[in-house]
């Protein structure tokens, strides 16, 4: 008696709804599959399936172990996808999941990059405001921004996100440069529609930034060209603005109150047996904005 093959009998007759499709799926005739269902009962001592002339349900004891069933048949094939991927090279399909700014400025291009290596890897890039869940949403990887709450997931430090105070030339030539936080009241500050951060100065005051002003979106880029165009002051991360900063598009203001950085992750489910593809893209981002890569 093959456990494994009765196991996989009784998973595909559950998933297929009945002997004959299950029979199809394992390339065995209907009988085989009854046989090894009847073994799987004998050696378990109780009845898994309750049958009729149209269909079968699981009993409790069935619904039981067609669960761990189920993991223990994931579990060896993780075991021999492991073992074929040792000498093999990165292939199949990941979903990324990752903040909105950080995921259109930074992520994407290094995805890019890390596909011009492994080009057998299929990567969807999902970009959201709002934290995912990795198992209802099916993401293998997810780069979060913040404080971790203890989740019971794999997390890998990247360098903190940093978020700048920055204004175009014109509009400071114009208005003036902010020297201090309370100087704000007397400028146009660009809104995020979704975020105002809120943090603590280094004599313990509170700094808010402004939520009421003449322009507002929801969106980061839409912030950056506006700032670009001198409509106001904008609150955004450094990996969003480090060109127009680099070519004096943008000028940096409020260094000494900016917000202090954020501690930044990449997320993954705990696994024995990791994909070589998901292994492969996190040794990548982590080479490549992990703290050796800032140093």
């Amino acid at each position: 008696m093959d456990k494994l093959k009765c196991m996989e009998a009784l998973v595909n007759v559950v998933e297929a709804g009945n002997f004959t499709l299950a029979g199809k799926k394992l390339g065995i005739t209907t009988v085989m599959v009854g046989r090894q269902i009847r073994q799987l009962e004998e050696l378990l001592g109780t009845r898994l399936l309750k049958r009729n002339t149209r269909k079968q349900s699981l009993t409790d004891a069935g619904l039981l172990f067609y669960r761990r069933a189920t993991e223990i048949l994931d579990q060896v094939a993780r075991a021999q996808e492991a073992v074929q991927d040792v000498d093999a090279e990165p292939s199949g399909k990941l979903r990324v999941a990752a903040p909105v700014s950080m995921g259109g400025t930074l992520i994407a291009p290094l995805i890019v990059a890390y596909q011009q290596r492994y080009p057998q890897v299929e990567i969807e890039l999902v970009l959201a405001h709002a934290m995912v869940d990795l198992i209802e949403e099916g993401v293998d990887l997810a780069v979060r921004v913040g404080t971790l709450p203890d989740s019971g997931l794999v997390a890998r430090p990247l360098r903190p996100y940093q978020n700048l105070v920055c204004a175009s030339p014109a509009y400071l030539a114009r208005h003036g440069t902010p020297r201090e936080w309370r100087d704000l009241k007397d400028h146009r500050c660009l809104v995020h529609q979704s975020w105002q951060p809120e943090w603590m100065a280094a004599d313990g005051s509170v700094l808010t930034w402004p939520s009421q002003q003449a322009f507002s979106a929801n969106d980061g880029q839409a912030l950056r060209a506006a700032a670009l165009a001198g409509a106001g002051l904008i609150l955004q991360p450094e990996v969003m603005l480090a060109e127009d900063i680099r070519s004096g598009k943008l000028v940096v203001v409020l260094e000494h109150c900016a917000p202090p950085p954020l501690p930044v992750h990449l997320l993954y489910l705990q696994d024995p047996y990791p994909r070589r593809r998901l292994a492969s893209l996190v040794g990548f981002l982590v080479a490549q904005l992990g703290a050796a890569a800032a140093a």
